[in-house]
């Protein structure tokens, strides 16, 4: 990706989408555990991808924002559609394109009508923010070819910090509407559980073939573990995160903060 330098001139939407870039792409780290949480995102979310898919697959990344796995998956040799409602922010992805085949489609990506389906479709932090997941993941799959993929990402509904409801145990989630589509934690309205996962995706005719939890207190800078994480060497936290990941499930799903998922069409 190419390196961009904010000016005053910019959009309120790229001045927002800056201070993050500097973190997840350009190296400066002001937050140590939003660094390290991303950073496990980012690579078990592309690492799904690249188990499935052969180079020059296409994929539709949904609420791409900022664009960065959209051009990070472009880089590896995928087409790649980049969404987002924001439409102004196409063009700050189109600054930091360096390389690889990226097509930019602003607006609803419901509603778009594109003419073919896709090889996958990308939703990496996004379901968490709809009152109706349950619907999103079925228009999700109706994009995907019969024999694709939807991958996810979301954080994990029972991390034992979490205090918001479940998806499944919301008599009418109609009553969450006008809280739809709000940026950061703030905007986060369901956060689903591991079974939740599995349950949305056999109604929208997915299969289940991949689910991973990850992110431990410490990793994600939690319980006032921040002031830690700019102590230790980066190689005792990978260690730390690799000892969570092997825990038994039901330990591991209390004590991490994110989780992604790899589906199939049926």
């Amino acid at each position: 990706m190419k390196r961009v330098h904010i000016e005053e001139s910019w959009p309120d939407t790229w001045k927002y989408s800056y201070p993050y870039d500097l973190q997840e792409i350009y190296g400066e780290i002001h937050h140590y555990g939003y660094v390290y949480a991303y950073q496990n995102r980012r690579k078990r979310t592309l690492q799904l991808v690249e188990e499935v898919l052969p180079k020059g697959a296409s994929i539709l990344d949904v609420a791409a924002a900022a664009g960065n796995f959209t051009l990070s998956l472009a880089e590896m040799g995928y087409e790649v559609t980049w969404n987002d409602l924001r439409a102004d922010l196409a063009d700050y992805v189109k600054m930091k394109h360096e390389k690889g085949v990226v097509h930019y489609a602003p607006g609803n990506a419901f509603e778009l009508g594109f003419k073919e389906r896709f090889d996958c479709v990308l939703i990496t932090e996004v379901i968490e923010h709809v009152a109706h997941p349950d619907e999103f993941l079925k228009k999700v799959a109706a994009m995907v070819k019969p024999g694709g993929y939807v991958v996810m990402s979301t954080p994990n509904g029972r991390y034992f910090i979490n205090k918001l409801p479940r998806f499944s145990d919301c008599p009418d989630p109609s009553v969450f509407e006008s809280q739809q589509f709000k940026p950061n934690s703030d905007g986060h309205i369901f956060l689903l559980w591991s079974d939740e996962i599995q349950l949305l995706g056999n109604a929208a005719g997915l299969t289940l073939e991949k689910h991973e939890c990850f992110t431990n207190p410490l990793t994600a800078g939690h319980i006032r573990l921040e002031q830690a994480l700019k102590l230790l060497p980066k190689g005792i936290v990978d260690a730390a995160e690799t000892l969570t990941r092997r825990l038994p499930s039901a330990l591991k799903e209390r004590v991490t903060t994110g989780s992604c998922s790899r589906y199939r069409k049926v």
